[in-house]
């Protein structure tokens, strides 16, 4: 079972910001081989999603940003499982889990992302939609996509 708590990065607890940056560095830096400014100065406006496992470990991590911060929309990002949850399903969770915590804060509303390109199918399971707008960041392929809360499916 995995226990979700949504935070404020002023409610972090210091343990819980170095699992959380030691889990984006992991997977991130480490095994997708990106070097990138994982500080970005975002973390201390966003809302933090951690998914905790039966044994108090991170396993999945996402950040909300509100609107404006980085688009005029809502945004979700660092979207990340550990390796060891991978193809249960959590992924899948942890995004409905955000888009549900957006609606409840704003009612419905757009979001936006910056997926990377291989992920575009997982994100369209979420009714994302591709913007058109394709570029590199950090050497890896990315798109920008949109959910629109009225869009049919």
């Amino acid at each position: 079972m995995i226990n979700r708590h949504i935070k404020h990065f002023w409610e972090l607890t210091t343990p819980q910001l170095y699992e959380i940056l030691a889990l984006r560095s992991e997977v991130f830096v480490v095994e997708q081989e990106c070097i990138y400014q994982d500080l970005d100065h975002k973390d201390q406006e966003a809302i933090h999603v951690l998914g905790i496992d039966v044994n108090n470990k991170l396993i999945s991590y996402a950040r909300i940003l509100p609107p404006g911060v980085i688009y005029p929309e809502f945004a979700i990002g660092r979207v990340i499982v550990a390796h060891s949850h991978r193809g249960t399903g959590e992924g899948h969770r942890l995004m409905d889990y955000c888009m549900t915590s957006i609606e409840t804060m704003a009612g419905e509303t757009s979001i936006r992302i910056s997926a990377q390109a291989h992920l575009e199918s997982f994100y369209e399971a979420h009714k994302f939609k591709s913007t058109g707008k394709a570029y590199l960041e950090d050497g890896i392929p990315h798109i920008e996509m949109i959910n629109y809360p009225n869009l049919a499916t």
